[in-house]
């Protein structure tokens, strides 16, 4: 009886595995033509034929219009770029663009300031371009920004660059007294090293 078991269990298993050749997807050996190959239907005889007009191929630049078009610089794109930048940049480029945000105080590799000569001197679609693709250790944020903040975060960039650089005597005579007062309450540490 247990001769009928060694011989049963792997034919009924093999009878099994038969029927299930059945259940294979119907698109597993499709029929297709070869790219370069010939074909009757078409009137010139070819499998690849031309896009209809006015299709954009994904690569043209047309498709990109959107992303080429830097919008105009106004109080409001800069006040959207400040936010974006606060909730997206500061993280590792501190709210100063610095570069002392509070990631790379934890270990993580510190990011250029936007301070320096190099990167005030490219111009701001390099910017816009650095945030959608990344760049080095940054990844990129072409997913998780929209075009349009993009530019507004680029916008706010410069903003930032020429605000480190001001002198101030190019300031309004209100923020001067502001600067003024403040700096008069800041504490001077001297001397020792505690």
């Amino acid at each position: 009886m247990n001769g009928l078991r060694y011989i049963a269990i792997p034919g009924l298993c093999a009878i099994l595995a038969g029927g299930m050749a059945g259940c294979r997807d119907e698109m597993a050996d499709q029929r297709r033509y070869d790219p370069y190959g010939e074909a009757k239907l078409f009137p010139d005889n070819k499998v690849m034929q031309a896009p209809p007009p006015g299709a954009i191929a994904r690569d043209d630049p047309a498709w990109q219009l959107p992303y080429l078009e830097r919008p105009p610089l106004t109080a409001a794109l800069l006040a959207r770029g400040r936010e974006r930048f606060d909730i997206y940049c500061s993280p590792c480029h501190g709210y100063a663009g610095d570069g002392h945000g509070i990631v790379p105080s934890r270990g993580f590799p510190q990011p250029p300031t936007f301070h320096s000569k190099r990167l005030r001197d490219l111009p701001s679609r390099h910017v816009f371009d650095v945030i959608s693709n990344g760049y080095g250790v940054m990844y990129a944020y072409a997913d998780r920004v929209s075009p349009a903040d993009r530019w507004a975060i680029a916008a706010y960039v410069r903003a930032l660059q020429v605000s480190q650089g001001a002198r101030a005597d190019q300031l309004p005579a209100d923020d001067r007294d502001v600067l003024k007062t403040r700096s008069q309450k800041v504490p001077v540490r001297q001397g020792g090293a505690g």
